[in-house]
């Protein structure tokens, strides 16, 4: 599978504002990269003050691109309702004409108190029964046909989600995690993509490519994703089998001149 290339951008401070990320994604289509993924938080260590929401900022993208894949890259699905959820993700791929990619996972606390300060759940083992279950509600709401889903933490008694999305049979789901910890690797393997995070080598990336193609049963298309820095060689995470590569940005330092000299330099692949 030919490897892809995509920029990869926190929604905040002076990416906060949903016109100017649309007016990016634009620009970076124009440059011919692939795909443009953005982070998904509702707050952040100082000094960052100002966050956008990553769904209405999606929305824009959608609407000011044709061929560039999106998506909340990764977004801790276990803060929304996965009714709402289901509705939002086919809006988004109809409005998208089928581009839109969910990455999920479990977040944490330790980032920014996230969770612990709006009163979301803080047990990673209960957020991680909340997700898999959340994501059994999604493909069945994707499917177009009637959901009846009693589990532990929700509930569908017989609703219909239509329209469906666009994509068949459904948004492709990427799933994140640490490479070693073996249930998100597992939960990566039932979906349609995996992202390894706090990777440092290429090598290291390779090792969890093959740990997770060891636990597949399907032979269905499948993504590894990897993240990179501006500028950073691709070929060796190419060879280790990543079939996207993510252009990460410090938000520390970030800044819309710096996101928009990569941009204009082109993704290492075309």
């Amino acid at each position: 599978m030919k490897l892809r290339c995509a920029l990869w951008l926190p929604l905040f401070d002076a990416l906060a504002d949903p016109v100017l990320v649309a007016r990016l994604a634009a620009e970076a289509e124009e440059a011919g990269w692939h795909g443009l993924f953005v982070w998904d938080h509702v707050r952040w260590r100082e000094p960052i003050t100002h966050v956008a929401d990553p769904w209405i900022t999606l929305a824009a993208v959608a609407s000011a691109t044709s061929v560039l894949r999106f998506g909340p890259m990764v977004s801790a699905i276990t803060r929304r309702r996965p009714v709402k959820l289901a509705r939002e993700t086919a809006s988004l791929d109809l409005l998208g004409g089928g581009r839109l990619v969910l990455g999920v996972g479990l977040g944490s606390d330790r980032f920014a108190g996230e969770f612990s300060r709006t009163g979301e759940e803080c047990d990673d083992r209960v957020r991680g029964r909340m997700l898999d279950e959340s994501l059994e509600v999604l493909r069945a709401a994707w499917s177009g046909k009637a959901v009846h889903h009693r589990g532990e933490h929700y509930t569908v008694d017989g609703v219909t989600f239509l329209p469906r999305p666009v994509q068949r049979p459904g948004v492709p789901v990427w799933a994140a995690g640490f490479p070693g910890n073996p249930r998100p690797m597992r939960r990566a393997a039932r979906l349609d993509g995996f992202f390894p995070v706090n990777l440092s080598s290429a090598g290291e990336f390779a090792d969890a490519v093959g740990q997770v193609e060891a636990l597949r049963t399907g032979d269905g298309p499948f993504d590894h994703v990897c993240e990179v820095e501006p500028g950073s060689d691709v070929t060796p995470y190419a060879s280790a089998g990543a079939t996207w590569c993510l252009t990460a940005f410090d938000p520390a330092s970030l800044s819309v001149d710096h996101v928009r000299g990569v941009l204009r330099d082109g993704p290492a692949v075309r």
